[in-house]
């Protein structure tokens, strides 16, 4: 799939170059290339294994997944005002999802609705089968906060582009890239505990799902400057593990795509 996927779709491909020579102008083209394919067999992978996580269980989950950090989590999760989990379309994170899901608390997941139904509704009876919950990214504000004020635990995919309206500029891979500022806002808002996870596909096929400890929320008098440091700092968690392992990270996404004259349009 993945080497089909390559050779056909020449958009993508050429996207993910532009994408990894802007963000890695050291590494020669042969690299660059191989990172490519390194993303797209990620993502064949990924959407071959979501099947499997109907079979894992406490009993045989440690030849899929094993957890690093797990204290951390639930530390969080007994802070009780919620926790907010952040991660990117980085290795398999569905299959981080179930590892938290049958070792301790399940998260509920928060993504937009795909394209397909037929899809969209295989992906929701997976993830309820491990009581992993999901919420649409849509006109949920509301709900989210009632979740976070009840103690439950939201997991977002905060790494692809927002529009100008949306979000703001960071520092991403040394350019600007617009950021969504809701997980920002929300921990703001609510108090709820923010953590880093990474579900990372290890040399012998097995998962690390990695969790990090609580980032500090800056909560000053400043609100969009606190909201700006906040979102930076994800991001900059974010770069780094992308950094570690590039070939597992989405790069056929225009990350870049919105532009600060964007945003400067509509402030003037």
């Amino acid at each position: 799939m993945s080497r089909v996927a390559y050779y056909l779709l020449q958009k993508h491909k050429l996207i993910a170059v532009h994408n990894l020579t802007r963000s890695f102008p050291e590494k020669p083209l042969n690299e660059i290339l191989q990172i490519v394919k390194d993303t797209y067999a990620n993502f064949a992978l990924t959407f071959i294994e979501f099947l499997q996580i109907l079979y894992l269980n406490r009993d045989n989950l440690h030849r899929w997944v094993s957890v690093k950090g797990l204290e951390h989590y639930e530390k969080a999760c007994n802070e009780g005002k919620g926790v907010l989990l952040f991660t990117a379309h980085f290795g398999n994170w569905e299959m981080g999802n179930a590892a938290l899901a049958i070792l301790s608390k399940p998260p509920i997941f928060m993504a937009r609705i795909l394209d397909s139904p037929f899809l969209e509704e295989i992906t929701t009876c997976v993830r309820s089968r491990l009581g992993i919950g999901n919420i649409h990214k849509k006109n949920v504000m509301t709900s989210i906060l009632s979740q976070l004020r009840k103690g439950e635990v939201l997991k977002l995919l905060i790494d692809q582009n927002a529009a100008a309206r949306e979000g703001v500029f960071v520092n991403f891979f040394g350019r600007p890239a617009c950021a969504t500022t809701g997980i920002a806002l929300m921990a703001m808002h609510t108090g709820a505990a923010v953590l880093p996870v990474f579900t990372t596909r290890m040399p012998d096929g097995r998962y690390l799902t990695e969790i990090g400890p609580k980032v500090e929320t800056v909560n000053t008098a400043n609100r969009d400057q606190d909201v700006l440091q906040n979102t930076q700092n994800y991001n900059t968690i974010i770069e780094n593990h992308v950094r570690q392992y590039p070939g597992q990270w989405l790069w056929l996404h225009q990350r870049w795509k919105t532009k600060l004259v964007q945003a400067r349009r509509i402030k003037s």
